[in-house]
């Protein structure tokens, strides 16, 4: 905090967030307007996102065992005293007030959403908590980790919107389990996965000026490597950075997205942003810079074209999980976009607004051309940019000091609902 007081990087950065807010303008004409609000299409009956089973990495995770009262692990339940949650309760027992931490931040937040979406009517827990193995072996609900919930109104026609609110809302697995109720579920308050960045895998790999390619992994700064601006122009952008840096043996979980034509595979972790083309009813309309979570069939990604001189946009042909690859790394360039196995992204994540972080890093951009003008390099590798690179032979990994920064200045400013459900590397 000495440096940041010295160098004046935290009024900047304070600043750039708030002015980022106000103009929400970004790195050229269209990243930065404001979206209308989406549309919100409800679940149908039987429905589950995401689209693989509640107890994968992928959703909610592996069941890690019952907790009882008299358990030490029921210390990792806290009760929900939300006045605008009406509990059942149907035992008098106090159980389904009983959560883990991360279940009731998605609960609070739903009842919000509720509230919002039907003026009158408040969110209602039919279970949650259970103590006396009234569920299936291995369920969530005896880890507090699951909640059952309808409408105050208990009006059937509201359950489809619900279980949507409930996605946006941030639970990990949602399912239109039955007519009477949605099933909603959380990860683990330890899991791995909970704390997932935005990253891309050790294999993924970058076109290099002058030709050629690299592993990400294998980036040092000054590495120019093949980005694109808002029109779709391509142009080569200074390597700056890692803004997060795992090394194997560490896994994580990646969404695999893969085009056709052309044959194109793309790995990163859910919370980082890609850019998709808008639809074709929306010609004007500017690329849309949307988390990989959210990434569906049909969409279009932009893709190099053969020959390599130009952008077109590619159909996704699938969306798929990989829970088993190594590595973890996150490139910062001068641009903010960077093409990774030739599918255009942005080098950010956790907020699905690519310009606002464009803004916020704009006082680490600056601080990177002074120190390099200045040919202070000696300066800005122990000082403003530790965790550029390593160098030969040491292990230098996690998130960047200023990614980390920024992340909490977010959720003071911005609030956790803003950012991605799973968070940022920790």
């Amino acid at each position: 905090m000495l440096l940041l007081r010295r160098t004046g990087l935290l009024p900047l950065c304070l600043g750039a967030l708030f002015l980022s807010a106000g103009l929400a303008c970004g790195p050229g004409r269209g990243f930065g307007k404001r979206r209308h609000p989406k549309k919100l299409t409800p679940l149908a009956y039987k429905q589950f996102i995401p689209n693989v089973a509640e107890k994968t990495l992928g959703a909610s995770g592996r069941y890690e065992g019952k907790i009882t009262r008299n358990s030490e692990r029921f210390k990792e339940l806290t009760p929900n005293y939300n006045p605008d949650i009406i509990f059942k309760d149907e035992e008098n027992t106090g159980a389904d007030r009983l959560m883990t931490q991360r279940c009731k931040d998605k609960l609070n937040a739903l009842a919000i959403s509720v509230m919002n979406q039907w003026p009158g009517v408040k969110l209602r827990v039919t279970e949650g908590w259970d103590e006396d193995g009234h569920h299936s072996e291995e369920s969530l609900h005896y880890e507090g980790r699951a909640v059952d919930i309808t409408t105050s109104d208990r009006d059937r026609s509201k359950y489809g919107m619900l279980a949507r609110l409930a996605v946006e809302a941030g639970f990990d697995w949602v399912y239109y389990e039955s007519k009477a109720h949605i099933h909603c579920s959380v990860k683990a308050e330890n899991s791995v996965a909970a704390k997932s960045g935005g990253c891309f895998p050790g294999s993924a790999w970058v076109n290099l000026e002058g030709g050629g390619t690299k592993l990400v992994k294998d980036l040092r700064p000054g590495d120019r490597v093949l980005a694109a601006d808002v029109h779709g122009q391509l142009f080569y952008s200074e390597f700056l950075a890692f803004l997060d840096r795992e090394e194997p043996p560490v896994h994580k979980l990646f969404y695999v997205i893969e085009t056709q034509t052309p044959q194109t595979r793309l790995l990163l972790t859910a919370a980082h942003l890609l850019f998709v083309a808008p639809p074709h009813n929306h010609s004007h309309s500017q690329p849309q810079p949307i988390f990989a979570s959210r990434v569906q069939p049909g969409q279009h990604v932009y893709v190099l074209a053969q020959g390599g001189q130009t952008l077109l946009p590619a159909a996704v042909h699938s969306v798929s999980l990989k829970e088993e690859a190594s590595g973890a790394y996150a490139p910062l360039t001068a641009q903010g976009t960077i093409l990774i196995n030739q599918v255009l992204a942005s080098c950010y994540a956790v907020i699905e607004e690519h310009s606002w972080a464009h803004w916020a890093f704009a006082p680490f951009r600056i601080a990177h051309a002074a120190l390099a003008v200045l040919n202070l390099e000696g300066l800005s590798s122990p000082l403003l940019f530790p965790a550029a690179v390593p160098e030969e032979g040491a292990s230098l990994a996690g998130v960047h000091w200023y990614s980390r920064l920024l992340y909490y200045i977010g959720r003071w400013i911005l609030g956790s609902e803003m950012m991605h459900p799973l968070g940022m590397a920790s």
